[in-house]
């Protein structure tokens, strides 16, 4: 039994009220009903920003992401702009649950505005308002989890992609440097005018292949020369059997 003057009988009823409230019959009241179905944002395909500083951190908050992930192309960018919405929305559930905690303690404390001031009642406040407002709560959480797995699987999407992406280029760097030490080894006074390397400007910008090219440690340029000139010395051989 609860030590308070907010009877169980009067606990029992706000919680049968809760559940069997109709909503709103005026347009207006269906109106503002509508509005507040969404206000949570959550199973929206866009977020819902309400306030100027709303929209200041969620730009932010973006640019952060973008920093974090660095995407390349529209589907990189795609599944980075997908997770960055899902970060926010998971973010704003804690925020939501107390507020909807926060709503059922005042709605007691209409009804028995002495119930708050009494000792130890506070906690008991609490529990009252979870009781009241279980199927919000419990539909939180699920949102919580669909969104949770939603974002696993996306992340996991773009790492398969990203690697796939670097592994490639990694691959054209390689082929590019081939390019460059081959020339630098046949006429090293040709190579320093400038070498038409495969990939740049399309696979990778020039200054991603100069990066690339400068950390290459002298043995690892000593092999790919190595592999440039096999290739070389296998190419008439080639041409000679396909004619």
């Amino acid at each position: 039994m609860m030590n308070n003057n907010l009877s169980e009988a009067q606990l029992a009823a706000n919680r049968e009220n809760a559940q069997k409230s109709t909503g709103p019959a005026t347009p207006e009241g269906k109106a503002r009903c509508r509005l507040n179905a969404v206000t949570h944002g959550l199973t929206a395909a866009t977020v819902l920003l309400v306030t100027k500083e709303d929209c200041q951190r969620y730009l932010k908050h973006t640019a952060d992401y973008l920093h974090l992930y660095q995407p390349v192309g529209p589907q990189e960018s795609a599944l980075v702009q997908s997770i960055t919405d899902l970060w926010w929305r998971l973010s704003t559930i804690p925020v939501l649950e107390l507020a909807i905690i926060s709503h059922g303690c005042r709605l007691l404390i209409d009804s028995n505005p002495d119930f708050f001031t009494q000792p130890g009642n506070q906690a008991t406040l609490a529990l009252e308002a979870r009781r009241n407002n279980e199927k919000e709560l419990r539909n939180l959480q699920l949102q919580e989890n669909r969104l949770s797995r939603r974002r696993e699987r996306e992340n996991a999407e773009l790492e398969r992609l990203q690697t796939a992406r670097k592994a490639h280029e990694e691959e054209a760097l390689a082929e590019a440097a081939k390019t460059l030490l081959l020339a630098m080894h046949e006429d090293p006074e040709k190579a320093a005018e400038g070498v038409r390397c495969p990939g740049v400007g399309f696979a990778f910008s020039k200054d991603r292949f100069n990066t690339f090219f400068r950390r290459l440690k002298p043995v690892q340029k000593q092999k790919l020369l190595q592999e440039a000139l096999a290739e070389a010395a296998q190419e008439p051989e080639t041409m000679e059997a396909a004619a």
